[in-house]
């Protein structure tokens, strides 16, 4: 019985059993299966919204991995806790037996644009909406690209059950929610949430252990390409600004994620976006605003208008981590190749809570693997679980929660493409000037823009730069659109002495922070970060 289940869910073996009107649905069918079950509404202009239920966004307590000879090298600690293969077995077995009643919703997709690197990922969930946000976000095969893989198996599936609960006793788990990866049999179980985003977030960590194994730097940052050929990447954390800033009409978007960085150059890991929708606007964010009200996106936890089914984007009432997922083809300056060169530019994108960091500021190579390595920014609302107010925080290589290999891994692999092609390399803040969170006030979007536009533009390249006497960075005398005033941390501040002692306890936890690799990394690595007596 277990094993002809196992057949129609197609691990393993072929989908010759599972109901073909099911299989690879486009959005219109998709649509109304979801509205038919009752998984969600129509907004006014066309997108499906839907309610994620308790889990709003990730669940990182509850990511597992197989510990077994496949697993070799994996990170483990609290991004990676084991799960035991008889623990595994448990849960497979019980959660392909739930799948195996009723109906279920199958996609066929490909993570990674570059044909060299492409992995076959099956989605297998119990709801309509879920398998329409997968094809949102991943590749969709073309009609050849489907024929040439008939028969062929999948290289990773993704078993997807929000509504099944896992049992902690004898499974080994946390809770009744689990994320669970096993390499050796390429298989991804979800249980237990209704956040779609642990869908994308698992091949990301798939992929982060199987690319770096082929020479491929992983990395949680967006790319895009200017007129002239030449690459930009914004690595950062949710809610820094990856999306907005990478996604410029004058530049063409590659992808606003996950990429990789190979011999060939660099490589979007996806088919779509997964964009922040709190407090979105047509003025800030044009092309995402048109992009998210179209027929096709799926809007994750976002109020409507009870009258107008209108989306209101500044209703924070399910939650800050409002988001909205749709095909990179929405947006009108992305290439659906989704592969660029090498980069010309590398951004580091943080959004400081302390309001020390300057808006911008140019770094050494060996400053960019310390930045890289310390992933400093604030963890906003709402990414999370209970996460209700921005916080402090070292996420290594921008995306600790991602990483299946130790963060120095990926930092090597990093450190060789930088020596290998000299980008130049860039701090940018989007968080606070002029006092820390609560006291002063966000840099202005429309700054921040102007400084990306500087830094991708070459406006930037010749400009006089101060070293940060604390921090060592080099910050611009001076940048078209944004007032010199700005550009100096320490000036906006109405206490020079109060932002004295934030900065110096900013760069103590800084210090503490890198304590974990100082080991591990070349001396001039470990000695690129702030001036502060490291005993």
């Amino acid at each position: 019985m277990v094993d002809r289940l196992v057949q129609r869910l197609g691990v393993g073996t072929s989908l010759a059993e599972a109901p073909p009107t099911l299989r690879n649905l486009p959005a219109a069918p998709l649509y109304e299966h979801a509205l038919r079950r009752g998984e969600g509404v129509l907004a006014a202009t066309g997108p499906l919204v839907v309610e994620t239920g308790a889990h709003t966004g990730r669940s990182p307590r509850d990511k597992f991995v197989v510990r077994e000879s496949a697993s070799d090298g994996v990170w483990w600690g609290e991004v990676n806790q084991p799960l035991t293969p008889e623990a595994f077995a448990d849960l497979h077995r019980r959660l392909a037996d739930h799948l195996g009643v009723g109906e279920r919703f199958v996609q066929d997709l490909y993570a990674c644009a570059d044909p060299a690197y492409r992995l076959r990922v099956r989605v297998v969930s119990e709801t309509a909406w879920s398998a329409l946000f997968a094809r949102n976000l991943f590749i969709v095969p073309t009609v050849e690209e489907r024929a040439a893989d008939r028969g062929r198996e999948p290289d990773v599936t993704v078993l997807h059950a929000p509504s099944f609960a896992a049992d902690p006793a004898a499974q080994g788990t946390r809770s009744e929610t689990a994320i669970v990866v096993s390499f050796s049999r390429r298989i991804v179980l979800i249980a237990g949430t209704g956040y779609a985003g642990e869908i994308k977030k698992s091949i990301f960590g798939v992929l982060q252990y199987l690319l770096p194994k082929q020479g491929v730097a992983t990395m949680h940052c967006s790319a895009n390409v200017g007129p002239g050929g030449d690459a930009a990447l914004f690595f950062g954390l949710s809610g820094t600004g990856k999306t907005t800033l990478s996604t410029d009409p004058t530049r063409t978007l590659v992808g606003d994620d996950e990429h990789g960085w190979s011999d060939r150059g660099v490589f979007n890991f996806e088919g779509g976006s997964y964009a922040k929708a709190i407090h979105l606007s047509p003025e800030a964010e044009p092309d995402i605003h048109r992009a998210v009200l179209r027929f096709g996106t799926v809007l994750e936890n976002v109020v409507l208008d009870p009258d107008t089914r209108e989306p209101q984007f500044d209703d924070a009432s399910l939650t800050e981590n409002t988001r909205a997922a749709f095909p990179l083809a929405f947006i009108a300056n992305a290439t659906t190749a989704g592969v660029a060169g090498h980069p010309c530019h590398v951004v580091f994108l943080t959004a400081d809570a302390f309001g020390v960091l300057p808006p911008v500021a140019r770094l050494s190579h060996d400053q960019a693997l310390y930045w890289f390595l310390s992933g400093y920014t604030s963890k906003l609302a709402g990414t999370e679980r209970g996460v209700t107010a921005p916080e402090a925080t070292f996420s290594p290589c921008f995306g600790a929660p991602f990483l299946a290999l130790p963060p120095v891994r990926y930092a090597a692999l990093l450190g060789e493409r930088l020596r290998r092609h000299e980008p130049a390399c860039w701090l940018v803040n989007t968080g606070w000037s002029g006092g820390p969170y609560g006291v002063g006030t966000r840099i202005g979007i429309a700054h921040t823009r102007a400084i990306v536009r500087a830094i991708v533009g070459g406006a930037l390249a010749d400009v006089p730069t101060a070293p940060d006497p604390l921090f060592g960075l080099r910050v611009p005398a001076a940048c078209p659109g944004v007032p010199p005033a700005v550009l100096q941390p320490r000036s906006t501040w109405p206490d020079p002495a109060a932002y004295d002692a934030a900065a110096h306890r900013l760069a103590r936890a800084f210090a503490e922070n890198f304590r974990r690799f100082a080991d591990e990394v070349d001396p001039s690595v470990a000695g690129a970060g702030p001036a502060v007596d490291h005993d």
